[in-house]
């Protein structure tokens, strides 16, 4: 599994309520999120691993650079309280996180490294990545449970679909970490695939620009940003925000993907309110 982007209580769940998949909120995020007016009401967001090392306050490294590596404890608070505040309104959030900051099994293979054992190394870094997120949601107060495609029951729960629906239910944010579980896979196709198990409204797909391009905004000043294209354009085009492979998902069950700036603060909310930023990828015009 490819863990980075493109461009760049274990057990089955028992008892009737378990089994109930339907939303179940509490009552004070039920009148949160008929307050904010929410456009979705259970999301799945993708971070990638560079997102996690990325520094503020330092510019964008050039395309084609080396990625950014580590992790910068100020930016995942920031992050965490993005997700926090959107959770606080009534959304329902699910994370899938990469891992570009710690190792890149694409990279790794170029190098000359087995390309499964260099994805499972991709695996084992986004469950670091997914612990450092759950540390900071939870001293912002909200709980949070990591959930890995991959066994290690001492720091993450088995991935059981019906279970990451009642951690939603009940208000808690769920981490879902390893990606599919499966070398030669993206953490965007593993987004893809758990949007749909999860039966979320939509893919939010976090990045460092704000949408989709007919060219790169980095190089041309006269990029313009696309409000909407479809996922047939995506694909036809080759559009590197996510792999075919998660646009070709999408497409096949119609979950919306919106593409948007990470970076800028209250984009989270703005995306589940339903306000007009970054792009939105769906069938129709």
């Amino acid at each position: 599994m490819s863990t980075g982007d493109v461009d760049p209580s274990a057990g089955g769940v028992t008892g009737a309520a378990e089994q109930n998949s339907s939303p179940a909120l509490s009552a004070s995020q039920e009148t949160a999120g008929q307050k904010h007016g929410l456009r979705w009401r259970r999301v799945l967001l993708k971070l990638s691993g560079e997102a996690f090392a990325a520094d503020p306050d330092s510019p964008e490294p050039p395309p084609g650079s080396e990625p950014r590596v580590g992790l910068n404890y100020a930016t995942i608070r920031s992050i965490a309280s993005e997700v926090a505040a959107a959770q606080r309104i009534g959304v329902e959030v699910a994370v899938v996180v990469g891992a570009g900051n710690i190792v890149r099994g694409e990279r790794a293979a170029g190098a000359g490294m087995e390309r499964a054992a260099a994805d499972y190394m991709g695996m084992l870094g986004t469950v670091i990545n997914a612990m450092a997120l759950q540390d900071a949601l939870e001293k912002q107060g909200v709980q949070t449970r990591v959930m890995s495609a991959i066994s290690m029951s001492e720091v993450a729960e088995p991935f059981i679909r019906r279970r990451a629906i009642r951690h939603l239910e009940k208000g808690r944010v769920v981490v879902l970490a390893a990606g599919t579980g499966n070398p030669f896979f993206t953490t965007d196709t593993a987004a893809a695939l758990r949007a749909n198990e999860i039966r979320a409204d939509a893919v939010l797909k976090a990045t460092n620009v704000d949408g989709i391009y007919n060219k790169d905004p980095r190089k041309f000043t006269d990029a313009v940003r696309h409000t909407h294209v479809t996922y047939d354009e995506c694909i036809m085009n080759n559009l590197r925000v996510m792999d075919q492979t998660a646009f070709t998902f999408c497409r096949e069950y119609d979950i919306p993907i919106v593409v948007f700036d990470i970076a800028r603060e209250g984009n989270i909310r703005r995306v589940v309110a339903g306000e007009d930023i970054g792009t939105l990828v769906s069938k129709g015009a």
